[in-house]
């Protein structure tokens, strides 16, 4: 489903150590992809203002660098983008309503552009601050530049997750055979713990290729 929008302009031992360590915690990174929504994810923070597509746009328009958001789009979309960023570009100086109105148009083309590169559905720009936590967190670690944080944090609240998913098989598994209700609920159990890890191992098997991203 796509939102339309109306165009305005129209109308060591150490290194190791913590090589290895980091290889643990990435599997838990790995596994948060599952947990928390079970399926890899198709929306993120491209579509919000807080989110670095939009950024981007802002800057470009700032410094009149239309180069700053191209690597957000395909070469064939460039012949959209560019033409309406210069339009939009030539009105800052102007009439500032009109100005809002169309530098909204042009980060709404710009983001839906993107989205379809993903082949992911554009619903419209999100305001700043609602994209999922683990997205912002992820922000701030290259804000920072700071990845051991971000990992000791999924690191704990990741394995405690995937710690309970066990505890719950191990749990159930007593109790399995006393009616089929246990059993079913055993079964949804089991299912939903291999299931996690059978996933994690499918990713961990096409790390190495190129994953279309979908923010």
């Amino acid at each position: 489903m796509r939102t339309n929008v109306t165009n305005p302009l129209k109308s060591g031992a150490s290194s190791m150590q913590n090589a290895k360590k980091n290889q643990s915690v990435l599997w838990i990174v790995f596994l948060s992809l599952f947990i928390t929504i079970g399926t890899p994810p198709v929306s993120a923070h491209c579509d919000s203002f807080d989110g670095p597509t939009i950024k981007d746009a802002v800057k470009a328009l700032e410094t009149n660098n239309v180069s700053l958001v191209l690597k957000w789009i395909s070469r064939e979309q460039e012949d959209v983008v560019v033409p309406l960023f210069q339009k939009t570009y030539a009105l800052r100086t102007g009439d500032q309503d009109v100005y809002k109105i169309v530098e909204q148009y042009f980060f709404e083309t710009l983001v839906r552009l993107h989205r379809e590169t993903e082949g992911a559905p554009f619903t419209g720009l999100k305001p700043a601050g609602t994209a999922k936590k683990i997205v912002q967190l992820s922000d701030q670690a290259l804000d920072r530049k700071d990845i051991e944080g971000l990992l000791i944090k999924l690191n704990n609240h990741l394995g405690k997750v995937l710690r309970e998913k066990y505890e719950k098989v191990t749990s159930l598994e007593k109790v399995k055979d006393k009616s089929a209700a246990n059993g079913r609920e055993y079964v949804a159990a089991y299912v939903d713990y291999t299931h996690t890890i059978e996933a994690i191992h499918d990713i961990a098997d096409r790390s190495g290729a190129h994953a279309v991203h979908k923010h």
